[in-house]
């Protein structure tokens, strides 16, 4: 019994794509893939990537071309597709999509979300905020009623072992004390597990680098993307990955396998 997870921000489908993106999730073997900031609407996708490596995508589209939107590739039908939080801000901006597989004797769920980046000045950061404070009771209600992993890009480096460069950020959007303060509320009293970091202690490990500076050269990174699992899903991890062969975006995928099978 395997499951194999990946997430992947992709910073635009069709751009993805045109760097080898389609070809490597072919041979990745995954069973699920969440995707994030796909930049397309349902037309760019029909016919061209609704199907990825055997897996169907589902989506939650942003309303504004050529911005946001995630989906989950599933090689398994889901018995259910949950599109949006059901909160007009932000489902407007394509950030929340949930497949779940639902069974007899199990309830269980496989999220892609896109955190918003608060990094362009004031009002975002005020988003972000809007969208935390959101999501928490959200996370926490679902938690209650079924397993979950949520995967995507939450544009939060938890600790400072989650950015090379921790001293000279901390007065920047991704690793402010709120933003870190609410993933430390999240893990500890909603009781969420951070996958990778349970599986993989060690420091220099990113997912995001960026553009400036010869960042991904120098491994000048942070780590955005996560696998946040309730605690019996997490306890099932059993390997991870950052892969870094080949780039499709500005983000790097992780993989995650599971014990268990959907």
């Amino acid at each position: 019994m395997a499951f194999r997870l990946v997430t992947l921000n992709l910073n635009g489908l069709r751009s993805a794509a045109s760097k080898g993106f389609v070809e490597w999730a072919a041979q990745a073997g995954a069973d699920c893939m969440g995707v994030q900031e796909v930049k397309a609407q349902h037309d760019d996708v029909v016919g061209r990537f609704d199907h990825v490596a055997g897996m169907q995508g589902h989506f939650h589209f942003a309303e504004k071309k050529g911005y946001s939107g995630v989906g989950v590739y599933t090689r398994k039908q889901p018995s259910a597709v949950v599109v949006g939080l059901g909160h007009a801000e932000f489902d407007a901006e394509g950030r929340y999509v949930e497949t779940r597989f639902d069974s007899a004797d199990r309830k269980l769920s496989i999220i892609s979300c896109y955190f918003p980046s608060g990094s362009s000045g004031e009002e975002r950061q005020a988003v972000k905020y809007r969208f935390l404070d959101h999501l928490y009771p959200h996370l926490l209600a679902l938690k209650r009623e079924r397993e979950f992993i949520l995967v995507g890009d939450i544009n939060i480096a938890h600790q400072a072992i989650d950015l090379k460069n921790w001293k000279g950020n901390q007065k920047n959007s991704g690793f402010l004390p709120d933003e870190r303060a609410w993933m430390t509320r999240l893990l500890d009293e909603a009781g969420l597990v951070d996958v990778f970091r349970r599986l993989n202690p060690a420091p220099d490990q990113y997912t995001w680098w960026s553009n400036r500076g010869q960042a991904w050269a120098k491994n000048v990174g942070w780590r955005l993307d996560y696998h946040l699992a309730t605690p019996g899903l997490a306890s099932l991890a059993r390997r991870e990955s950052i892969y870094l062969a080949q780039r499709f975006s500005d983000h790097a995928p992780l993989t995650i396998d599971y014990d268990f099978s959907l």
